[in-house]
């Protein structure tokens, strides 16, 4: 049974695949029984079991492995000299299809090295879908790029070999000057994209968007923000180092091309309510604060950097009268968040009480003990995670939340609102894409629950709105 699929899931993954006693070499009829291991991703170690040999080790030969009755073949592979005095008698490398013997091993898949050609043909299919005015519209902007590019590269050049100081001003000259004129420029590029683009349907914007940033990719990644939010080195967009990029809010990158396009990135007015609400919970929690004479239990939902809490933990008196629990799935941002909080006690000679919970929220659904495991809480908050929310996920997860919510307490949730106007540049650029909503829709993600005190408010940018829950003293 060869491997015709990119990631075939091998046999049974219950246990692993022991190559010791199911591998064998194949050539012709003859299955030679091998014990192997991996010399690198793409290479095996072998030595043959017991008194078999195979001697015209010249010639290709096929990996075979049985596992739980069932079979699989792979190859043709070639035999190679093996490191000396470790008695293996020689080592495996694919010459046609290769496969990943690392993922053999240890996920117990099948998978090409190559597998990546075999979505040519539909990616090739999707420019036939792109329009002729987007098409014109890229063209010009990256032969306009290019320009610009080539002439910062050429002024990073001039001044390359000053001292660290001279170059810091030289730069910031430039910044000043061409810089600012060329900020002037992409901003009416971004704006004359969402006249071009507005209107298209979802599969459109995905189909566009994905043939936009091929386009552009070498100025994408110019810009740490762009590149990072592209690459998605965690898995998703708005990972906690992009929140700290947004709210550093500076230059950053290698050249004054890609610090330019980093701080319009980071300054846009998504960014601007991104640094509003991390002020925004603080303010929100210590008015809660006020109306209560004991200590506030608090939970952060999908916490991220959790910056607010540097925020929050202003005084030796605030560690007393705040104990946290920040839930995120991400165990390095929770990893960094402890730092962070490790940093703030020293300095204020005080010690918090932080209990972090790396969890996802979809964890509560099949979890019946979720509620006593994490607690009732008195100030409830998630600033960004609803962005990523469909409907259903949101108002499940709302209803989750309300019932860890104790009586007389309050829940903030934070989502984008629809007039967000770096929409398509988060999009198109950034690879970026948020469930948008109106009040309306916001509102209605918690339709469900009678409650009546339930409201909708803005941040300072007008377009990132909080639902703001409140739950009655006593429950009638």
């Amino acid at each position: 049974m060869k491997a015709a699929k990119k990631n075939i899931q091998l046999l049974d993954t219950s246990t692993e695949v022991s190559l010791q006693e199911k591998t064998f070499l194949v050539h012709g009829t003859k299955q030679i029984p091998i014990i192997a291991e991996c010399a690198s991703k793409y290479s095996l170690l072998f030595k043959y079991k017991e008194n078999h040999d195979f001697s015209r080790s010249n010639e290709p030969v096929n990996l075979l492995i049985r596992k739980n009755g069932q079979s699989i073949e792979l190859g043709p592979c070639r035999i190679l000299p093996g490191p000396e005095g470790n008695g293996h008698t020689g080592r495996l490398v694919f010459l046609r299809d290769v496969y990943d013997f690392q993922s053999l091993l240890q996920d117990n898949q099948v998978a090409k090295l190559q597998s990546a050609f075999m979505d040519l043909p539909i990616i090739f299919a999707r420019k036939e879908k792109i329009k002729p005015i987007f098409k014109s519209y890229v063209a010009d902007l990256k032969y306009d790029l290019q320009i610009y590019k080539n002439l910062f590269d050429e002024l990073d050049s001039q001044y390359q070999d000053e001292p660290d100081e001279i170059k810091t001003i030289v730069q910031k000259a430039i910044i000043d000057s061409e810089g600012k004129k060329f900020i002037e420029y992409y901003y009416d590029k971004i704006i004359e994209l969402g006249q071009i683009v507005d209107g298209y349907s979802q599969e459109e914007h995905q189909a566009h968007a994905f043939y936009f940033r091929k386009q552009l990719w070498e100025f994408i990644i110019c810009c740490p923000l762009l590149t990072r939010t592209n690459l998605k080195p965690r898995g998703f967009a708005g990972d906690s180092e992009m929140m700290r990029m947004v709210y550093r809010n500076s230059y950053e990158g290698e050249t004054t091309f890609g610090k330019l396009l980093h701080k319009y990135t980071v300054g846009i007015v998504t960014g601007d309510s991104v640094r509003y609400r991390r002020y925004l919970i603080p303010k929100m929690l210590r008015n809660f604060q006020k109306t209560i004479s004991k200590k506030i239990k608090v939970l952060s939902v999908a916490c991220g950097p959790a910056s607010e809490i540097a925020d929050i933990l202003a005084s030796t008196d605030d560690f007393e009268k705040y104990q946290f629990c920040l839930l995120d799935q991400d165990q390095v941002a929770l990893d960094e968040t402890i730092e962070m909080i490790t940093k703030i006690e020293k300095k204020m000679n005080a010690t918090s009480q932080v209990e972090y919970v790396n969890k996802s929220v979809r964890w509560m659904f099949g979890k019946k003990t979720f509620k006593k495991e994490l607690g009732k809480f008195h100030f409830i908050y998630s600033m960004g995670l609803f962005d990523y929310l469909v409907s259903r996920v949101a108002k499940a997860v709302l209803n989750k939340l309300y019932e860890l919510l104790l009586p007389g307490g309050e829940m903030v949730i934070g989502n984008f609102h629809v007039s967000n106007p770096d929409r398509y540049s988060m999009e198109y650029w950034a690879d970026w894409f948020l469930i948008l909503r109106t009040e309306k829709e916001f509102v209605n993600l918690f339709e469900d629950n009678p409650i009546k005190e339930k409201s909708v408010i803005f941040d300072n940018s007008g377009i990132q709105m909080f639902l703001h829950i409140k739950k009655p003293q006593s429950i009638h």
